[in-house]
């Protein structure tokens, strides 16, 4: 099994308004990215919250699609808690990896998820994302096998050194999806996508 984990429990501080709760079509941030995974036949999804939980939890409807909540109470330390809070949530015998993505990265599609699936399912690489040039994307896919390597990882460094240490050319999956790499982080960017999102419709 690869369940997916979407971490969304920072403050957003440079959006200025919660990520998961921006409305983006029909949907909210969180919604579409759940969405995104169960298209791709991601059947269980995690979502690591921290910073108003409550907002974002009650805000969601069961009609966005079937997601499990698991909360980060020490989420102030950085988005490293919450991966490790997730890893925490799902890690099982029956889990071979785990799919991992930012609240803010709400356009990647389902396409490129299963395409990082069936990457990691033909090759077993330990690290496998979609790549463009020197670019790296969302989700990414971790082996279980580097589970306990980032557990045991310095907080201050977090996953970046582990996955660019075990990133291959395997894993490493050629994509044109520009919604893998762009992330939504200030306003000026969420005006931009709407009213991009707005000519386009």
């Amino acid at each position: 099994m690869i369940p997916a984990i979407v971490l969304a429990a920072g403050k957003s501080t440079r959006m200025g308004r919660q990520k998961a709760t921006l409305p983006l079509a029909a949907d909210t941030f969180l919604s579409r990215i759940v969405r995104t995974f169960h298209e791709a036949d991601i059947s269980e999804v995690i979502i690591v919250v921290g910073h108003l939980a409550d907002k974002i939890t009650s805000s969601w409807s069961p009609a966005s699609g079937i997601a499990r909540f698991v909360l980060n109470p020490n989420y102030e330390a950085g988005q490293f808690s919450s991966l490790l809070a997730g890893l925490d949530a799902l890690d099982t015998e029956t889990v071979s990896g785990a799919l991992i993505t930012l609240v803010d990265v709400p356009l990647v599609s389902s396409a490129t998820v299963r395409a990082v699936v069936d990457r990691y399912l033909a090759t077993r690489a330990p690290i496998v994302r979609p790549t463009r040039g020197a670019e790296h994307g969302h989700p990414v896919l971790i082996d279980r096998s580097l589970f306990d390597t980032l557990r045991r990882a310095d907080p201050l460094v977090g996953a970046k050194a582990i996955v660019r240490a075990h990133a291959s050319r395997e894993g490493d999956l050629e994509s044109d999806d520009e919604g893998a790499f762009r992330d939504v982080d200030t306003m000026e960017d969420y005006q931009r996508l709407i009213a991009e999102q707005h000519l386009q419709s």
